[in-house]
């Protein structure tokens, strides 16, 4: 069986980070990545402000704590000032433009008022609650790197310097589809031997989370020519088809049959638990560019290990983001495990309010609960036991879903 590292390798070094650029309001542009970068034209701030509101002086005017000081004019953020007077103080707001002359903020609340006069109460340092130009942002500085997965603070970063557009790598188009006569939809009749489709919500949501366009097959009877026929469909206009289910080789199982007959298919066994069946190839479509597949196993834990493990950082990287590696913290462990598995385990445990993890106590593969009570997955390598007050690598769900 084929590491966790090495299958990783594996599949990064297929992903071919799409060419197609796009445009996005700033406004819009949450979860996108960037194909240029952002090089800002101006200073940020512009001008020297203040970041408090108080009064702007001369820090040679104040001697001694209970000057007192004349008022000389008011200056509220968006608005300019004239040069300071010495000897007099300027009434400033926060982001209010310092005055020529003036080295330095008192802030309000070591102030008096006194009809046109102020008294200070501090004797204040040159420069200070004085943001200076430039001290965030230089001109001509590039703030956003091309490959970065723009925040809600990137944005925000971006729009400081005024851009309202940005260059963006379109949206990976993928194609999902699922197989198995036992699965039905919610709102419909459960019949004998049948369950309820969750990969098709958990694999969408993740999918969506990561800013694809999504193209939902839906479920595919367990035939092989139904089979090929959706991964022809699925392969035109998509960079990806994803499939949950029948990746392994039983007589029901019809995604290795009819990957080979439209395409190329490797068929990994990953020493990993949950989700040792990985399945990545090829399908041909009627462009030059075949379609990637990503052939997950069907049970619901492993589906979903195996999408925050191998499939989201593929995305990434056709996404043009250069480090998909998760997170990881090392962390106590609160438990015991007595004995290691053979493959890496990916447990999933949560933080308690001491600082260390709890683990949930049924780690099968089909208890989906343990995916929801959880915070992240603990990376236990084989054959390795925990004792209680071990540290362990912990990578945060946080991280992995968005």
């Amino acid at each position: 069986m084929l590491t966790m590292a090495q299958a990783l390798d594996a599949l990064l070094g297929a992903a071919r980070p799409l060419a197609q650029v796009e445009q996005a309001d700033t406004l819009a542009a949450n979860g996108r990545v960037l194909a240029a970068p952002v090089t800002s034209t101006l200073r940020v701030p512009p001008a020297d402000n203040t970041s408090m509101d108080g009064y702007a002086v001369r820090a040679a005017d104040i001697p001694a704590a209970g000057t007192r000081l004349r008022v000389s004019q008011r200056i509220p953020a968006g608005h300019v000032g004239t040069a300071l007077e010495p000897g007099t103080a300027a009434r400033i707001f926060t982001g209010g433009l310092i005055p020529g002359g003036a080295d330095a903020v008192v802030m309000q609340e070591q102030c008096t008022a006194e009809g046109e006069d102020v008294i200070v109460n501090h004797v204040p340092q040159s420069g200070e609650w004085v943001r200076r130009a430039g001290e965030d942002i230089e001109a001509g500085s590039v703030i956003l790197p091309a490959g970065t997965r723009l925040t809600p603070q990137a944005l925000g970063l971006a729009a400081s310097v005024g851009q309202a557009k940005l260059d963006v790598v379109r949206r990976v188009r993928v194609a999902v589809f699922f197989t198995g006569d036992e699965l039905a939809m919610p709102g419909e009749p459960l019949k004998p031997g049948a369950i309820y489709n969750s990969n098709r919500f958990t694999l969408r949501g993740l999918l969506e989370n990561l800013g694809c366009e999504v193209s939902d097959f839906g479920i595919v009877p367990d035939t092989l020519a139904a089979t090929r026929d959706t991964l022809r469909r699925a392969a035109q206009g998509h960079d990806l088809i994803i499939t949950s289910g029948g990746v392994s080789v039983g007589e029901e199982d019809h995604i290795k049959p009819a990957v080979e007959a439209e395409g190329r298919l490797d068929m990994w066994q990953i020493a990993i638990k949950p989700g040792k069946p990985l399945a990545f190839g090829q399908v041909s479509n009627a462009s030059s560019d075949a379609a990637f597949f990503l052939g997950l196993p069907g049970n619901p834990v492993s589906s979903f290990v195996t999408f925050l493990l191998f499939v989201r950082p593929f995305i990434l990287r056709l996404q043009g983001v250069a480090d998909v590696a998760p997170k990881r913290l090392p962390l106590r462990a609160d438990f015991d495990l007595p004995k290691g598995d053979r493959r890496n385990e990916f447990l999933r445990a949560r933080l308690n309010a001491e600082g260390g993890l709890d683990l949930f106590p049924n780690q099968s593969s089909g208890v989906l609960t343990s995916t929801v009570w959880g915070d992240g997955l603990v990376d236990n390598p084989p054959n390795q036991p925990i004792a209680r007050g071990d540290t362990v690598q912990f990578i945060p769900f946080d991280g992995l879903l968005g």
